[in-house]
């Protein structure tokens, strides 16, 4: 059991959470989440474990699962209300097959962090992008956005997916994979990514930070069912009124400001890294303090997936992501906070 931290509701949250007291279908909505084990979950974690879901008078039931194109089908059924991960093959499938799903926020942007690191034993042989033709690669899922990323990485020396031995497995699995020589080299994330780097069994060759174009990225978000929001339209506000609040919590921390200690042990009460002193020490993703994504790049994915024969036809914008509940969120919460100005660091703003 974690513990859970608590603290003084805000102003503005006083009359939602004297709303909710004052009703009891509200109090007792239950929302299931399903949710990407990785620092992009933290404001999740953050809204549930500080009180702030409960204030609004929502109990919600977070899952996790290892990527979110195989969450897809969950959301679509209403076993999952919402789903956070990344944007994946699936969910343009689903918008295409005219299922009930939509993106409604952002969860990780640029800086994302993402590495290409090749093991250890291959140094010298493997020493760039173009070396890795013919080579057994790793990614988290064929329909995941790391499928994209890897795919974009490679366009840049003149390779595409079809040159490489792509094979799927956790993130968590890929390691051991490069250890024993099953891979020779992964995409991946944090805080994966450092520990492979720190244990010395792989080495970077590529950022996709540096790499994948249109930038910034949004590369994961939250989705939720439509059929089930359209029934529940107050009950998803308050869900993200208390969600955005957690975010402008997180990019405070992420920018250092006083709130950082608290973020951290949230971080890693629920798992996200092996110690207090990784999570201190390891980038943290970015994110959109106001939640909404970066569309260029998402239309991006879609096209490199219609390109690739993943996904039938594109979508239009308006039905891949809407902002009605951030809108609505961010303006009971009032003006984003100024994070701290001595922090040179890109996103979170």
């Amino acid at each position: 059991m974690f513990a859970r931290v608590f603290s003084r509701p805000l102003k503005w949250a006083a009359p939602l959470a004297a709303l909710a007291l004052a009703s009891p279908a509200l109090a007792e909505t239950k929302i299931m989440l399903g949710t990407v084990q990785s620092i992009g979950a933290i404001a999740t974690y953050i809204a549930r474990d500080k009180g702030y879901f409960k204030e609004v008078g929502l109990d919600v039931d977070v899952s996790f699962m290892n990527s979110a194109a195989n969450m897809v089908s969950l959301l679509a059924t209403n076993q999952l209300q919402i789903v956070e991960g990344g944007v994946s093959v699936g969910y343009f499938n689903a918008l295409e097959k005219a299922l009930p799903v939509i993106m409604t926020s952002d969860r990780v942007s640029t800086p994302i962090h993402h590495e290409l690191l090749v093991r250890t034993e291959l140094k010298g042989k493997i020493n760039s992008v173009a070396d890795l033709k013919g080579k057994n690669v790793g990614s988290n899922s064929v329909g995941a956005v790391t499928t994209y990323e890897l795919g974009k990485v490679l366009a840049k020396s003149g390779l595409t997916l079809q040159d490489i031995e792509l094979k799927t497995l956790g993130f968590e699995q890929m390691s051991p994979a490069l250890r024993n020589g099953a891979l020779d080299a992964t995409l991946n994330i944090p805080p994966f990514a450092a520990d492979i780097r720190e244990q010395g069994v792989g080495f970077p060759i590529a950022e996709v930070d540096d790499l994948v174009e249109p930038s910034p990225m949004t590369i994961a978000a939250a989705f939720v069912n439509t059929d089930w929001a359209a029934k529940n339209k107050d009950v998803l506000r308050a869900f993200y009124v208390a969600y955005q609040r957690a975010t402008r919590d997180y990019c405070l921390a992420y920018h250092g400001g006083p709130n950082r200690a608290e973020v951290i042990q949230i971080a890693f009460k629920n798992g996200l890294d092996r110690s207090v002193e990784a999570i201190e020490k390891n980038p943290w993703t970015g994110r959109s303090m106001d939640g909404n994504v970066a569309m260029p790049s998402i239309l991006d994915q879609q096209d490199f997936y219609v390109k690739g024969g993943l996904v039938p036809k594109a979508q239009p914008a308006d039905k891949i992501f809407t902002s009605e509940y951030i809108d609505y969120a961010n303006k009971q919460l009032g003006p984003a906070p100024t994070v701290n100005p001595a922090s040179k660091l890109l996103g979170c703003r």
